[in-house]
């Protein structure tokens, strides 16, 4: 089974998601248990993955190698390492409380709905386990479609806008990615990504590859100043499509940047280094007081993203301020796992926080935060979940939130005291677009005759809150067991970052 788990992990989701199509409107009952139990099972294949993984190595594991293009030489070639193997779980989890979440929300063409995120789990996760750089690319680009359906039929007013922007913006910005692609396979007779990696190239070569990359990692981030799609995206997308986008979509720009840039440019990105990182301070900083000003709840979960996912560009690239501050590789993987544990943590809340809104919306149809306020004296149960994932997204000590972010500012200290004290701003704007938030819309006296009539959670509701919640506290009070499959992979990593591929 294990030479398998991975194919099954990819066309299992896939395979149902075209059952429940066929299925139609008709036998929409049907469609949605098999839905369910399809991303109940994919998340049970993640028991062994995750239980059989071997933690003393940063090989490749669960390898699966198979002829797809042999003209070419592309494989139909998987496998997960200690980087990737947490984004596969992850993004197995945060499917199973969309397709709960759209129970009986979606009454517009369900069965296309169901299938779209069955489909999009299935090519996700295509995404991180890949091996070979072609398919890659192709897991890589055909996500876009699921996606792009998801938010143009079941989305918001200008949701043809929105799709429009978030295409373009994607589809582009991965076009040089492949160019750069192809360019290594010319000179590498292979798409295998460890080929990429192991392949000499003179600094000029590395600097447009480098820069290839930037622009396919940077928009999926999305890094500023590329960012402007994600707002449109998140407010106009149905609930499910945010948290499908935030939890997981966005973190394929910062695996590609781990995957990809750190180990196959290595020389380019010790150049360009103050590049990222300044990009990323400007994330966390400029976007904070953005998110201040918002009116609209999903729109300031969307500017807290960007923020936060500054925080996963800066932990990758402090490797190398750390070494030319100390000389030395010699910690210089705690931003590293920073910016996994970051990863994962973010997809967590930012998912329970769409889900928040998600709740509010479905009961009142406005996510207009001056539309709200008292919400606890009618929704007290609701209220208790959406306080802990606020805090949480502030970085709160003993919640998920706060290990990502503690590693990578404890790592800015290591490189340059300016990065760590800039970085440490977002403690504080955190805590003031996120507070104000819950603030406005949770505490008080009842705003409305609306609140006044709201209902609390029901069965539903509560499970999946409590599931992530629960997720959300274990992370944050025993994160070792994560950062103990990371360690060798990250190890490994820095090794790679750290060394030059210039030929002599």
């Amino acid at each position: 089974m294990h030479d398998h788990l991975l194919s099954l992990l990819i066309w299992l989701p896939i395979a149902a998601g075209v059952v429940v199509l066929l299925l139609g409107e008709r036998n929409i009952a049907a469609g949605r248990w098999l839905s369910l139990a399809a991303s109940f099972v994919a998340l049970a294949l993640c028991v062994p993955l995750w239980r059989d993984f071997n933690t003393h190595t940063a090989a490749y594991q669960f390898v699966q190698k198979a002829a797809w293009i042999p003209r070419f030489h592309a494989y139909y070639a998987l496998g997960v390492d200690g980087i990737s193997m947490p984004l596969v779980v992850l993004t197995a989890l945060m499917t199973v409380p969309v397709l709960i979440a759209g129970w009986q929300v979606i009454s517009k063409r369900p069965a296309q709905y169901y299938a779209a995120f069955l489909i999009m789990e299935g090519l996700m996760i295509g995404v991180f386990s890949a091996t070979d750089a072609l398919l890659f690319y192709f897991f890589w680009e055909a996500m876009l479609i699921p996606m792009f359906l998801i938010i143009g039929i079941w989305g918001g007013p200008r949701r043809v806008y929105a799709t429009i922007k978030f295409f373009l913006y994607t589809f582009l910005g991965s076009v040089f990615m492949l160019a750069a692609l192809i360019y290594m396979y010319v000179k590498a007779g292979s798409y295998s990504i460890s080929a990429f990696q192991a392949l000499p190239l003179t600094l000029t070569e590395q600097r447009w590859i480098f820069a290839a990359f930037l622009l396919a990692f940077a928009v999926k981030v999305p890094m500023w100043p590329v960012h402007t799609w994600l707002p449109d995206a998140h407010v106009e997308a149905p609930t499910g499509g945010s948290v499908i986008l935030a939890a997981i979509m966005l973190k394929m720009g910062g695996y590609g940047f781990l995957r990809f840039s750190l180990p196959i440019v290595p020389d380019a990105c010790r150049e360009l280094d103050l590049l990222v990182i300044t990009l990323s301070l400007i994330a966390v900083i400029y976007i904070g007081f953005v998110a201040i000003v918002q009116q609209d709840m999903k729109k300031l979960i969307a500017y807290s993203s960007i923020a936060h996912m500054g925080f996963v560009t800066l932990g990758a690239f402090l490797v190398y301020a750390i070494v030319k501050a100390t000389a030395s590789t010699q910690g210089a993987g705690m931003g590293m796992d920073g910016a996994m544990v970051q990863m994962i943590s973010h997809g967590l809340i930012s998912g329970a926080l769409f889900l928040c809104v998600g709740v509010l919306y479905d009961r009142m149809h406005t996510r207009q935060i001056a539309d709200y306020g008292g919400v606890i004296n009618t929704m007290p149960v609701f209220a208790g979940f959406m306080v802990l994932f606020a805090l949480a997204n502030t970085g709160l000590p003993g919640t998920s939130g706060f290990v990502g972010e503690f590693l990578v500012i404890l790592a800015s200290f290591k490189a340059s005291f300016w990065y760590a004290a800039l970085a440490a701003l977002t403690l504080i704007l955190g805590a003031s677009y996120t507070l104000w938030l819950v603030k406005r819309v949770v505490f008080g006296p009842v705003a409305n005759d609306h609140v006044a009539k709201l209902n609390d959670i029901n069965g539903r509701e509560f499970l999946i809150l409590g599931a992530l919640a629960l997720a959300v506290l274990l992370l944050g009070v025993w994160p070792e067991p994560l950062l103990k499959i990371m360690e060798p992979s990250i190890q490994h990593l820095v090794t790679q970052a750290a060394a030059t591929k210039i030929p002599v």
